[in-house]
C-alpha cells in the first residue's frame, strides 16, 4: 500500500508544482483539470499521512511489547497496538476506494432535467414533487439551484423542468438519479380511492464548460419569445426568454428565467454545451457499463429505477433491490442514504474492474 501511495505523492508533489507555472495558468482547460486533480490528491496524501502514523504505531506497539521491561508501558502499548490494528484494515479500503481512477465529470456542476411522463395531470404532480425533493437536498448540502425554463402543468407541478445546480461534485453525486421515477398513489384528481401509478423521467447531465465544447454561431438558430411565468410587468410584453436550436443534431435548449435576454440566452448557450456534451458522454457510459455489467449507472434513460408507494409508505431503488420504509423524509428531501447505497454499489463494481491496479 505504501509503495503504491508513494506513487501517488509523486504525483502530487508534480501537480503541486505545475499549477503555480504562468504558462499551465493561462491555459484554463489545462488549469481547472490540474486542480480539480490535486483536490483530489490532496485527500489521498491526508490517509496517507494518517496509514503512516498508524504503521509506525503498530511498530512501535510490537517492539514495546516485545521488550516487556516495563509493565506500564506494556499495557499502554496494547492499546495502542489493538488500535493500529483495527484503525489499518478500514483505511486501507479508504484508501482503495480513493485509488480508483475518478471519473473527471464527477466535480462538475450538473443540468436536471425532469419530465412528466405516463399519468396525464398526476405525472405533472409527481415531477413537482421530485422538484421540491431535490431542491430540498441540494439546499442541505449547501448546493446552488437555479431555475432554467419550466413548463407547468394543468393541475399542478410541471409537465417539464430544468434547473442548474452548481456545488462540490454535483454530477458525480445526482447522476445516479438519471431514469424513470414511478410513483403509487391514489391521485389528488381520482374520485373513487383507486391507487393509480404515475411516472417521471429525471435526466442529470454534467455541465460544460465553454473549452468542453464547441458550438459553431452558425450552427445554432435562436428564437426570442415572450416569457410565460413569474415576472411581474415584463411577462409577456417583452421579447426576453430566448430558444436555441442546434440544426445539426435538432437539439433544442431555452431559458426563460431571467427578466434579462442576454442572462436567458447566456443560461440558454450552457444548456446546449451540456446536452451536446452529454450526447457522446451517454455513448461512453453505455459502453463502460456494458464492459462492467454495471447495475447502478447503465446510461438507459428509460431504465425505471425507483418507486415511491404511498399506500405502504416505501421506497424502493431497483437497481441495487434497496427498500427503505421512510417515504415522507425521502420526498422531503432526505435522500443521501440511497445514494450512499448506490455509490457503495458502483464502487464494489469499480473495485472489480480495477483488482488489478489496486
Amino acid at each position: 500500500m505504501l509503495e503504491k501511495l508513494q506513487i501517488v505523492k509523486q504525483r502530487f508533489d508534480e501537480v503541486s508544482d505545475l499549477i503555480i507555472q504562468p504558462d499551465i495558468i493561462t491555459d484554463q482547460k489545462r488549469y481547472v483539470e490540474l486542480n480539480r486533480e490535486y483536490k483530489d490528491l490532496r485527500i489521498l496524501m491526508e490517509k496517507r499521512a494518517q496509514y503512516i502514523e498508524l504503521t509506525d504505531n503498530l511498530n512501535e506497539a510490537e517492539a514495546i511489547i516485545s521488550d516487556g521491561s516495563d509493565d506500564e508501558m506494556v499495557e499502554m502499548a496494547k492499546m495502542q497496538y489493538d488500535e493500529a490494528k483495527e484503525g489499518i484494515p478500514k483505511l486501507e479500503e479508504e484508501i482503495k476506494v480513493l485509488l480508483i481512477p475518478k471519473d473527471p465529470e464527477d466535480s462538475k456542476n450538473a443540468v436536471v432535467e425532469l419530465r412528466a411522463g405516463t399519468g396525464g395531470d398526476e405525472a405533472s404532480i409527481f415531477a413537482g414533487d421530485l422538484f421540491r425533493m431535490y431542491t430540498k437536498y441540494c439546499e442541505g448540502k449547501g448546493w446552488n439551484v437555479s431555475t432554467v425554463d419550466f413548463s407547468e402543468g394543468t393541475n399542478g407541478g410541471f409537465k417539464e423542468i430544468q434547473f442548474e445546480v452548481s456545488g462540490e461534485d454535483v454530477y458525480g453525486t445526482l447522476k445516479f438519479e438519471a431514469g424513470v421515477h414511478r410513483v403509487q398513489r391514489v391521485p389528488q384528481t381520482e374520485t373513487q380511492g383507486r391507487v393509480h401509478t404515475s411516472a417521471a423521467t429525471v435526466m442529470v447531465f454534467p455541465e460544460a464548460e465553454e473549452f468542453d465544447v464547441e458550438i459553431n454561431p452558425k450552427d445554432v438558430r435562436i428564437d426570442f419569445f415572450c416569457s410565460s411565468g413569474p415576472g411581474g410587468q415584463s411577462v409577456n410584453t417583452t421579447y426576453s426568454a430566448v430558444r436555441l436550436t442546434h440544426i445539426p443534431t435538432g437539439l433544442v435548449a431555452q431559458c426563460q428565467d431571467q427578466k434579462s435576454q442576454h442572462k436567458n440566452k447566456e443560461k440558454a448557450f450552457k444548456v446546449l454545451r451540456s446536452r451536446l456534451y452529454d450526447l457522446e458522454l451517454e455513448k461512453k457510459n453505455a459502453e463502460d457499463a456494458a464492459k462492467r455489467g454495471s447495475m447502478v449507472s447503465s446510461g438507459d434513460r428509460s431504465a425505471k429505477i425507483r418507486t415511491y408507494n404511498y399506500p405502504q409508505g416505501r421506497v424502493t431503488d431497483h437497481r441495487i433491490g434497496l427498500t427503505l420504509y421512510d417515504l415522507s423524509n425521502i420526498v422531503n428531501g432526505d435522500i443521501q442514504k440511497i445514494i450512499d447505497e448506490l455509490m457503495l454499489a458502483e464502487n464494489t463494481e469499480k473495485l472489480k474492474a480495477n483488482s488489478d491496479l489496486i
